[in-house]
């Protein structure tokens, strides 16, 4: 937020802080609840072996609908090699994401994604509920979470340069 944007008053600039900061605290909560699912992965040496697990977990399971089962067999299981190295890297590189601000629309949108796929093969963790009420929070307010981001810098610095940019309109910004 610039200084051209503040309030003077002391109320004024409190409330009009408090969006941007609950919501930069989800965003940043968020990403590091991601980063953290995948350091677990890394760590853990997941793989291959562990998407199989969950294409036959999935196969087996009566919870896990119909769809997500073909899903799970024919996607998951035709390729758990891709997969067991993808799904790892998908979470902290959504988790970098979120943290730093960029693309925080999108990065928040693949989040609520890729919970509900977890979700849907029955792989559930106590961290995921909480995951998705944070992933709803940023996503209704994205532009408020990322007021303090990598992003308003970049878009601060190009608003000097180049005031009428592309980048700095809606819809386009809402998606940065």
């Amino acid at each position: 937020m610039s200084s051209a944007h503040l309030p003077t008053n002391r109320t004024a600039l409190a409330t009009a802080l408090t969006g941007p900061v609950l919501t930069g605290v989800a965003r940043v909560v968020l990403g590091a609840l991601w980063i953290n699912e995948g350091l677990i992965k890394y760590r853990a040496g997941f793989g291959a072996a562990d998407i199989q697990l969950v294409v036959d977990s999935a196969s087996a399971n009566s919870r896990v609908p119909a769809f997500f089962q073909a899903f799970a067999g024919s996607v998951l299981g035709g390729a758990p090699e891709l997969f067991g190295v993808v799904m790892p890297l998908l979470e902290v590189g959504l988790g970098v994401a979120l943290v730093l601000g960029v693309l925080t629309l999108p990065a928040t949108l693949m989040s609520a994604l890729t919970l509900m796929t977890y979700w849907l093969a029955d792989q559930l963790t106590a961290s995921y509920p909480i995951m998705t009420a944070l992933a709803v929070v940023v996503a209704t307010w994205a532009l408020t979470a990322s007021r303090f981001s990598v992003t308003a810098v970049v878009e601060n610095a190009v608003r000097e340069r180049r005031p009428t940019s592309f980048w700095l309109r809606e819809p386009v910004r809402r998606w940065l």
